[in-house]
């Protein structure tokens, strides 16, 4: 069997659109390795680091940080998920349009003709500009007004397809990481479980806007039904209150 090609550094940048520095860095903090090295100890990617090349640039190009793409991919986010999320986000979002679309139609149609639109074509319309909430807003709800619920709202369909990653799978891998501290007896006040639960405030101001009281209700809900608000409805309780109790600790010691 022929051995698969491999690339230097310069010749990867060139082919990459992206610099020799750039690579050295992502080298160093361990994002992008090479996996092979020339007996002069110079780097050579292979197939399977394009493949990960790959990953980090199409997460980057949804505006995550080299950290959160660090985190999505050990949390095994592969190719084929990614160009299945990508996919689904387009179709989703055309879909959508087409809805926007059919209505709108509707309404200038009424416009048009000089009659004042109807309640039901007005309705639909802010609906489709409006969308809907997340899956947990019942939960949200029991401790959020319909402002805040709003500005949840507002803020994520900013972050636009960046959202699904940051919420569905860097938030949870940082839950699992913190548990998995708790459960060995990594102690709060540990330089570990403070920089995750440093991420996890990041994240929490990205949605919340740093609004205090959203950011109490969001908690709440937390802790209040852990099972809906990390879509995981094997979760058990008891184990979810005492690890926001780990974390709260972790937080005031950093204070």
């Amino acid at each position: 069997m022929t051995p698969s090609a491999t690339w230097k550094v310069g010749r990867l940048a060139e082919a990459s659109g992206l610099t020799v520095r750039t690579l050295h860095h992502w080298d160093t903090i361990g994002l992008l390795s090479p996996s092979q090295r020339t007996t002069g100890g110079h780097r050579e990617y292979t197939d399977n680091d394009l493949v990960r090349l790959y990953q980090v640039l199409a997460l980057r190009s949804l505006g995550l940080a080299l950290d959160s793409i660090a985190v999505c991919l050990d949390a095994g986010v592969g190719p084929t998920r990614l160009v299945r999320d990508h996919l689904a986000g387009v179709e989703a979002s055309i879909e959508a349009l087409g809805v926007l679309r059919e209505r709108l139609v509707r309404l200038g149609e009424e416009l048009a003709a000089d009659k004042s639109p109807a309640a039901p074509a007005l309705l639909d319309a802010l609906r489709a500009i409006g969308g809907t909430g997340p899956e947990n807003e019942h939960t949200l709800s029991r401790h959020l007004d319909a402002e805040e619920l709003q500005a949840l709202r507002t803020r994520a369909a900013a972050l636009g397809p960046a959202m699904h990653y940051l919420l569905e799978v860097e938030w949870p891998e940082l839950y699992r990481r913190a548990e998995r501290l708790r459960a060995t007896g990594t102690p709060a006040t540990d330089q570990k479980t403070r920089r995750l639960v440093a991420r996890m405030d990041e994240l929490s101001a990205l949605f919340t806007g740093g609004d205090a009281g959203i950011s109490a209700g969001v908690r709440a809900a937390w802790h209040d039904d852990p099972a809906a608000m990390s879509a995981d409805p094997g979760a058990p309780a008891d184990d979810w209150r005492e690890l926001a109790e780990y974390l709260d600790r972790a937080r005031h010691s950093s204070a």
